[in-house]
């Protein structure tokens, strides 16, 4: 597993908690999973992912 992979893990785990406690929506929580996989492009990291979230379209309109 390389460095973006690892980060995007461990980024993903904190928001996973941050969902979890009610701080975040589902909603944000899938824009920030696509920002994320955007930024890091994680090639094997997101099937690490305990509860992965559909991506969203974030492209403006």
């Amino acid at each position: 597993m390389n460095q973006n992979e690892t980060t995007y893990l461990v980024t993903m785990k904190l928001f996973q908690k941050m969902l979890e406690s009610g701080l975040i929506t589902e909603e944000e929580y899938a824009v920030i999973d696509t920002k994320m996989q955007e930024k890091y492009s994680p090639k094997i990291g997101v099937l690490f992912c305990e509860n992965p979230r559909k991506s969203v379209d974030i492209s403006p309109v």
